[in-house]
């Protein structure tokens, strides 16, 4: 019997649930689908070392997965307790009828179940179809070989799928239960009568609040873009955070004390069509939601930063890839080793061995290690100098107080890296670079990282005399010219100094021996060999250099390339994910406040017909205030956000560039406007079903 009025009721209010629903079908095919990469990456022609970062993304994203959960959990208790206020007047009814507050939980128990059930199918479903595509993404991301591709259904994801979302169902019941025992029968059947009660506010305090709002976020906004490299500490961001709450808060404390007096006063615009309902009805919805708002807002304002930054990461990370790994190996070690070196912070004694090997070129070191040196070609080695007589805090000279109060977290006693020119136009010739002269009394600054960029740039505008080896050299340019000699995974080259053959640069000045050089081998397959000489702990040269006490540092292109490859897909998965959640998470919390609203004010569209207003004239005063009330907290989002990206783009400056921008906002435009577009259109058509007339 209850069973049964339970699925009347289901079909009776299916209206009702499509938002509901909507999210959670959204909700359980996300969760599949991320969760679902252990079984995609099997089919994945990866490198060992591919495989194993895929394996941590995994991990991570299975952490990221309990926070998920909690947050969709919370978000189907909203929504279902939305549900049961629609129907507070229809348990009313059903206790005159004589029914127990216990049956009217059983009830509400099916339907629960109904509901799960059916969108946890639907959403599986569409997450074992979606998940195929994320399998391509995948592929793309890690560059990896998609010739073993078929159609793969994750039966552990599916599990921990239903698992979880079992969890979240019994925890909602639980509140249902709770939440039907403590009403009463008088306040079930007038429910429908009571609004939230509305305060109007003084205008004049509205617009001094908003005035301050505005200032509080205008000084946000500065010290995370301009004075950005004043923030050093996490206290402090911490401070920019809590005030940017603030100011987002009292913006929506505000607005609904002085905008509709605002427009009063334009006669020609309140007094058109149904523009006064519709701002009475917008003036009420900010005053009794500011704290929804404000929380909508922010997950809005997160999910665009996240998303925006994290594609901009990736594309710049793979974009540079390309200009920063020109050869296939760079190796460098000391020169000169003192018995006593300290290395990361920790003192080592350096063995006999080491400080006569810290005397040779690396070449000799390799052969001396039983390593084959045919397996190389296009071998180039160079030494690198340094001297404490020329420090970072020495080039910069008469500015040093000007930017040491603009950056003061830079280690000013650096030394600074010299090298002869034709040493790099060496490197540069191999790596494909521009070569550079220089007259003997000149110098040159090659320098790619642009917060020390800006620095050098403003010195050498002023033409700072260097002296070096006891004699002074003038800048060529007045401005740091491209140019590295370690591959990296982006430009963070802060700064080379090339100086003339004849600067008389001396053995005890030499820090390192540097060397470049391409892998003899014609395959994949073959350069994969040659590397295991140089990254795997039991190869022949490893154990010779580690026996003896030498260290041999270096980078591979194929490391860097999968590591760098790595870690901007961890960043783009984890960000799309926790992105898209907060997405769903705001768009449904809208959408049911706006349900409730259209549910509450029904009466409020009945006045309207009987003044005269025709259906289309209703429709669209409720598609203009549905879709104000949708972009109010997304325009603040938004200009949250064009601060927020470049205060992370700052903080990651080393790895992402602001070049990228544009495509990035391009696509997380694209995936707010599907979402959200879907959240508006639903709740506009839920809104319409409620307001028309019967």
């Amino acid at each position: 019997m209850l069973f049964k009025l339970s699925i009347k009721n289901m079909k009776k209010s299916f209206k009702d649930y499509a938002i509901y629903f909507l999210t959670l079908v959204l909700g359980v095919a996300i969760f599949y689908m991320f969760n679902s990469l252990d079984t995609q990456q099997a089919m994945l022609d990866v490198s060992t070392s591919t495989r194993e970062i895929i394996k941590l993304m995994i991990g991570m994203l299975n952490i990221v997965s309990v926070f998920v959960a909690v947050t969709l959990g919370l978000l189907i208790a909203y929504a279902n307790n939305f549900l049961i206020n629609r129907r507070k007047k229809e348990f009313g009814i059903y206790m005159i009828l004589g029914m127990g507050k216990r049956q009217i939980s059983k009830i509400i128990l099916f339907e629960t179940i109904l509901v799960g059930i059916v969108s946890l199918v639907c959403g599986i479903v569409i997450g074992v179809f979606a998940s195929q595509f994320m399998s391509v993404l995948v592929a793309k991301l890690f560059e990896a070989d998609m010739s073993k591709f078929t159609f793969v259904f994750s039966r552990e994801a599916c599990i921990k799928t239903c698992i979880y979302f079992a969890i979240m169902y019994l925890a909602v019941m639980i509140f249902n239960t709770i939440t039907i025992s403590r009403y009463k029968l008088i306040n079930l059947l007038t429910a429908i009568k009571k609004n939230e009660k509305v305060k109007m506010k003084n205008p004049f305090i509205s617009i001094l609040i908003f005035l301050i709002a505005a200032g509080i976020l205008g000084f946000c906004y500065y010290k995370v873009t301009i004075d950005a490299n004043k923030i050093t500490e996490i206290s402090q961001m911490l401070q920019i955070i809590l005030l940017g709450i603030l100011g987002t808060f009292l913006i929506f404390w505000s607005l609904s004390g002085f905008i509709l007096r605002l427009v009063q006063s334009l006669k020609g615009t309140y007094l058109k069509g149904t523009n006064m309902f519709v701002l009475r009805q917008i003036n009420n919805k900010i005053n009794t939601t500011v704290i929804s708002m404000t929380v909508i807002c922010l997950m809005l304002f997160m999910t665009i930063s996240i998303l925006s930054s994290s594609l901009s990461l990736r594309n710049t990370m793979q974009k540079d890839l390309l200009d920063m790994t020109p050869v296939d190996l760079n190796l460098y070690k000391t020169a000169n080793l003192p018995e006593e070196y300290t290395r990361y912070g920790k003192k080592y004694r350096a063995t006999e061995e080491a400080i006569e090997d810290s005397k040779i070129t690396i070449v000799e070191t390799l052969e001396n290690n039983d390593f084959d040196i045919s397996k190389l070609k296009d071998i180039v080695e160079i030494p690198i100098y340094a001297t404490n007589d020329l420090t970072w805090g020495d080039f910069i000279g008469d500015k040093y107080e000007e930017v040491k109060a603009q950056f003061p977290m830079l280690k000013y006693d650096t030394a600074e890296t010299i090298v002869k020119v034709s040493d790099y136009n060496k490197l540069a010739k191999l790596y494909g670079n521009e070569q550079y002269s220089l007259n003997d009394d000149e110098y040159i600054v090659l320098c790619e990282f642009d917060n020390m960029l800006s620095i050098r740039n403003g010195v050498l505008e002023k033409g700072n005399i260097l002296e070096i080896a006891g004699k002074e050299y003038k800048p060529k340019y007045d401005e740091c010219k491209e140019g590295f000699i370690e591959m990296s995974t982006s430009h963070t080259n802060t700064g080379i100094i090339l100086v003339p053959d004849s600067c008389n640069l001396t053995e005890d000045m030499k820090e390192e021996t540097f060397l470049a050089a391409n892998y003899n081998a014609t395959s994949d397959e073959e350069k994969e060999e040659i590397e295991k000489n140089f990254i795997e702990s039991d190869s022949i040269l490893i154990k010779n250099l580690e026996e003896k006490g030498i260290t041999l540092d270096g980078m591979t292109r194929i490391s860097i390339i999968e590591s760098s490859t790595g870690v901007a897909a961890i960043v783009v998965f984890i960000a799309i994910y926790l992105g898209i959640i907060f997405l769903i998470a705001s768009a449904a919390i809208l959408a049911l406040k706006q349900l409730t609203e259209s549910a509450d004010n029904k009466q409020r569209y009945i006045i309207l017909r009987k003044i005269g207003c025709d259906e289309k004239m209703i429709n669209q005063a409720l598609f203009r205030q549905i879709a104000i009330f949708f972009m109010l907290p997304l325009i603040l989002a938004i200009i949250h956000s064009i601060f927020g990206i470049q205060f992370a783009i700052t903080l990651m400056s080393v790895l992402a560039s602001k070049e990228e921008l544009l495509p990035s906002a391009i696509a997380t435009v694209l995936i707010i406007g599907i979402v959200y577009g879907l959240y508006f259109l639903a709740t506009y058509f839920g809104s319409k079903n409620i307001i028309k007339e019967e």
